[in-house]
């Protein structure tokens, strides 16, 4: 089963490696990493996707959670929850593929953020799902590179993952 795991950490030298190193302890692949400051500045939320059974997951959780540097760590994979990411595809694009290319940027409400005689830079934000149906038709036009992050999370309505106590929920 596919897993998506924010773990919120202090913002300090080796923590990274150390969350990584857990996972690849126990043999599993990271599929997809994103990290960055909180509001805190003196915290990192890290947010990763893995494949891997339940119940060994939930034991890689309670490790990750006996790290010194490692504050909370939450599974969204069974609560409600918004899923985004970034991709930069670069397509090469000439007189004859342009318009088709800006009718698919715009049907996926994407972005051209730069320009050139023979290539195109396209920014598309969305689900995993959009992101790879927007690549599959790309791909006969003739996309060169392709650059994505990782994976982002947030729980739906107003239940937040921060440091203060558990997972709570703030009046709106």
């Amino acid at each position: 089963m596919r897993h998506t795991i924010s773990v919120l950490v202090e913002n300090e030298f080796g923590v990274l490696a150390r969350v990584a190193g857990m996972f690849s302890g126990r043999a599993f692949n990271i599929e997809s990493l994103s990290v960055a400051e909180t509001l805190d500045p003196t915290v990192s939320r890290i947010t990763l996707v893995t494949r891997g059974d339940d119940q060994v997951l939930a034991q890689v959780e309670r490790q990750l959670e006996k790290l010194v540097p490692v504050i909370k760590v939450t599974d969204f994979t069974d609560t409600p929850h918004v899923e985004r990411e970034l991709v930069l595809i670069k397509v090469a694009a000439d007189e004859k593929t342009r318009s088709e290319l800006l009718n698919i940027v715009d049907v996926f409400r994407a972005k051209v953020v730069d320009v050139s005689r023979r290539s195109f830079v396209i920014e598309a934000t969305g689900a995993e799902e959009k992101v790879n149906a927007l690549i599959e038709l790309l791909k006969p036009i003739g996309i060169t590179e392709i650059v994505r992050t990782g994976k982002v999370a947030m729980f739906r309505g107003i239940q937040t993952f921060t440091i203060e106590g558990k997972d709570k929920e703030r009046a709106a």
